[in-house]
């Protein structure tokens, strides 16, 4: 089989796609023929060796799949060679087959593409854990999301909107203003460049504020970090809940004080810890997100879908922030 395998030098961030033995479904495995692997920021993290896991080189990136089942490992019952799924790992997905244990591996509807299956998981179960778990989101409160356009911030924006939030997108383009728009956000702005200084903080937290229905937000979904976590916090509403769920803008220093005089929570956000230490919850979340979409009340928007000798550049266009939406690499 060919796969993106990451260089063998610790820290080096080159791919290179391979020709490897075919490998085999395990007990209690399926191996699946992958045909699309979405890409998400931790692929970034890992090439960098900056992740919370640290895989051994070399190793192939690629944390969720979709695909068609190949054949299945001793004791597997649930699922038959051809079954077409879905499935999540910490890494290796960018493989044309992949042995995953049955407990991360899910059925997919006969109208559900490969490429949406690949883009679907990472990003709106960590939104849909955010939002429902974490900060358990009532109809009628104010969402504020933070990098609105891209993977996960479509995917907050979207499941917002079906758990009955008011919708506010943040962005750092017009055009990415549109495509929240475009998503379904109630209320969308563009944010300027990182503030540097108490001064720009505090006018961004202006902006904020007077974008969000009564001046301010009950919950925050920040995938941004940096200086944008601050500026979000001084425009909480009391009893608010801010998520943590990512830093591509840097890790940020929040002034303990104001979550005293805000009266609010910051509450962090790893799906990947979740679902590994609940794996049953889990996966009724990956039911209801697939019932979301065949209602129509999801769609990963995938504005890019590259070949395996271009993994690298899928990555660099995620790392860049240029993303909008979702990038897949096809096996």
């Amino acid at each position: 089989m060919r796969a993106v395998m990451s260089a063998e030098a610790p820290g080096v961030e080159e791919t290179q796609v391979v020709d490897l033995p075919d490998p085999a479904a395990g007990p209690g495995e399926v191996l699946i023929r992958v045909r699309f692997c979405g890409v998400n920021y931790p692929d970034v993290l890992l090439l960098q060796d900056r992740y919370q896991v640290r895989p051994r080189r070399p190793f192939s990136p690629g944390g969720e799949i979709g695909g068609e089942v190949a054949s299945t490992g001793e004791g597997v019952t649930e699922f038959a060679p051809g079954d077409r799924v879905m499935a999540r790992m910490a890494f290796g997905g960018m493989a044309e087959l992949v042995a995953v244990p049955t407990d991360r591996v899910q059925k997919i509807p006969d109208d559900m593409p490969f490429d949406d299956a690949a883009a679907i998981q990472t990003t709106y179960l960590t939104a849909y854990h955010a939002l429902v778990q974490r900060a358990a989101v009532q109809s009628g409160e104010r969402l504020l999301v933070l990098g609105a356009a891209g993977g996960v911030g479509i995917a907050a924006v979207q499941i917002g909107k079906a758990l009955g939030a008011t919708v506010i997108a943040a962005t750092s383009s017009e055009a990415k203003t549109e495509i929240a728009k475009s998503s379904g956000a109630d209320i969308a702005f563009t944010y300027p460049a990182a503030p540097s200084s108490d001064a720009e903080r505090r006018e961004l937290s202006a902006l904020i504020k007077g974008s969000c229905p009564g001046s301010a937000a009950d919950v925050v979904f920040d995938g941004v970090g940096g200086d944008y976590t601050e500026a979000a916090l001084r425009a909480m509403a009391p009893d608010g809940r801010l998520l943590i769920v990512g830093f591509p803008a840097g890790i940020p220093r929040i002034p303990m004080n104001l979550v005293l005089l805000k009266r609010c929570q910051i509450v962090g956000v790893l799906y990947g810890g979740f679902a590994a230490a609940e794996p049953a919850a889990d996966r009724v979340n990956c039911d209801e997100v697939i019932r979301l979409y065949q209602a129509g009340a999801i769609r990963p928007l995938i504005s890019g879908r590259f070949p395996a000798d271009q993994a690298r550049q899928a990555i660099d266009e995620l790392k860049e922030r240029r993303v909008q939406g979702k990038v897949v690499v096809a096996l």
